[in-house]
């Protein structure tokens, strides 16, 4: 099993060891939910992540129509995980909540490259996406 916590602990998440997928976003809306360029999230079946701790919850508009539904540490502040609309079979997992790094693969996508920084190059990305969704063209 893997783990992912916040910064001070009171939110954890116990996750299967792998996950399904990784997945960066360069969306301004991951860009201010991290305060970072992108957010990258490794994503896993809902169903196989037991969560412990109380989380506080943002719902926000997504670009597909649906909502996002961020979940953060009310004492800290981290965003741990979010659940989105679209994919309620899965979570996302933010790459800075996890505790092993050196067992996630590179992203497979890396989507919303139409808001890239352009100094930022995700080389090892199996496809890049101008949008966020699979179903639209291939940037």
């Amino acid at each position: 099993m893997a783990d992912a916590r916040c910064s001070c602990g009171a939110l954890r998440l116990a996750l299967p060891e792998k996950p399904n997928v990784v997945i960066v976003c360069h969306c301004i809306e991951c860009q201010r939910r991290t305060g970072a360029p992108f957010g990258a999230g490794a994503f896993y079946p809902a169903e196989a992540v037991t969560m412990s701790g109380t989380a506080k919850l943002y719902t926000r508009d997504a670009a597909s129509g649906g909502k996002v539904h961020s979940y953060f540490c009310p004492n800290c502040g981290s965003s741990v995980y979010w659940k989105a609309d679209n994919l309620p079979s899965m979570i996302g997992v933010a790459l800075g909540a996890l505790g092993d790094v050196s067992q996630f693969p590179a992203p497979a996508k890396s989507i919303f490259e139409r808001s890239k920084h352009n100094w930022v190059q995700i080389d090892r990305a199996d496809e890049h996406f101008h949008q966020g969704s699979v179903a639209r063209q291939s940037h």
